[in-house]
């Protein structure tokens, strides 16, 4: 059956459900709208892993080969901290420039037929369309414009930070530790492309204005963040967007992800904290989703209840590791005077309950006779998720 389907957003998600949806059934009349023009999208890099590689394989392979191709990968972590470093290895990571993904998906979706429109904002949902995708992000318009009937909860967050990019190349995925006399600041790096890499600085509130960041220039501060990080930028510049500066995240969520013929995608739906890399991931994800249910069901009521239903368990996970992940980091004096190795050990379990309840020192003991006997293995994964789960209940009972 041949449906008009409207996508507002012309993000990764919002192509990408367009893709997936072409790909469904041709004769669908689909079209994408976003609101800046063509090519002036924000960020620097995004980055995923081998597992979601093989997803987007899965669902559309030209689309993986390409942006595979685009991409730059990395094997290795490292942290660098009090002038000290260490190195583990890891899971094979990936990092594309936002811009070149946005033109890879842009032109694989032209090429299957769906209309793009550039400088078109949508802040109601359009007249004659059946199916109406919001991927227009964390401050969507049409989700604002129902946020009574979706349940939308914003919490802000603890620690400023910004995105920066450098002409540095990072062969790994970097971390970078730095004291201040006003309390500690670090640098999440990765690589890109061939020529640039992404730089996430964050710090403390009291460090923020301690170091003057908060009154400061955005020259001022990039040349004192360049100061700071002067041993892992090997003399290289930080680059600004122009108006983009620092801010603290915030962490939206939505009771129901659809209203009527309006659904929910990506950030327009939930955010989840930027030092788990995966926001850019789990909008795909939530696109392959919604294009799954609207096969499987052909009312559309059903299939968005689906939808809904599937995304919000699945997200459930993640959502945790991101909130300890968060907290791990706004607790940095906790771990940061361990010797670097055990420190960066730590760094690689802040998803976990238990590392908030456990003297660092003797988790760090556990972990490792963890990995030695099945037993504790089996132990850490039985209690793990209950004590999640019990905080889950009780921080939810103790916001209502």
């Amino acid at each position: 059956m041949r449906v008009k389907i409207v996508c507002v957003g012309g993000g990764p998600a919002g192509l990408y459900v367009a893709i997936l949806l072409k790909r469904q059934n041709p004769a669908h009349d689909i079209t994408v709208h976003e609101r800046d023009p063509e090519g002036s999208t924000y960020g620097w890099g995004v980055t995923y892993w081998r597992c979601f590689l093989d997803k987007l394989q899965a669902h559309d392979a030209a689309t993986a080969r390409a942006i595979e191709d685009a991409s730059v990968r990395w094997s290795d972590g490292v942290a660098h901290v009090e002038g000290l470093t260490t190195r583990h290895q890891g899971d094979e990571g990936f990092g594309i420039g936002r811009h070149r993904l946005l033109d890879l998906l842009a032109d694989r979706a032209r090429r299957l037929g769906v209309r793009l429109e550039f400088d078109s904002e949508i802040t109601e949902p359009p007249a004659g369309a059946d199916l109406v995708v919001a991927a227009d992000g964390v401050r969507s318009a049409l989700r604002t414009r129902h946020a009574a009937a979706f349940g939308t909860r914003i919490v802000p967050g603890r620690n400023p930070y910004v995105w920066l990019g450098t002409t540095k190349i990072f062969d790994a995925f970097t971390f970078a530790f730095t004291e201040t006399e006003h309390g500690w600041i670090w640098v999440y790096a990765y690589g890109y492309s061939g020529d640039h890499s992404t730089c996430v600085v964050e710090c403390a509130p009291e460090t923020y204005t301690g170091l003057g960041l908060d009154r400061a220039s955005q020259a001022d501060g990039l040349a004192l963040l360049e100061k700071l990080f002067a041993d892992v930028l090997d003399g290289h510049p930080l680059i600004g967007r122009p108006g983009a500066g620092w801010q603290t995240f915030r962490t939206l969520t939505n009771r129901t992800w659809h209203h009527g013929n309006l659904v929910l995608l990506g950030d327009a739906a939930h955010t989840t904290h930027y030092s788990v890399g995966a926001g850019t991931t789990l909008a795909l994800e939530d696109a392959m989703c919604l294009a799954r249910a609207l096969h499987e069901h052909a009312a559309l009521p059903e299939a968005l209840t689906a939808y809904e239903r599937r995304r919000q368990a699945e997200l459930l996970p993640v959502q945790s590791a991101a909130r300890h992940s968060a907290q791990w980091y706004e607790n940095l004096p906790r771990y940061i005077h361990l010797p670097p190795h055990r420190m960066f050990a730590l760094l690689g379990q802040r998803h976990s309950p238990l590392l908030p309840y456990v003297p660092p020192q003797l988790y760090y003991g556990l972990d490792k006779a963890a990995g030695r006997l099945e037993a504790l293995r089996r132990l850490k994964r039985w209690l793990g998720p209950r004590v999640a789960s019990t905080l889950h209940a009780r921080s939810s009972a103790h916001r209502g």
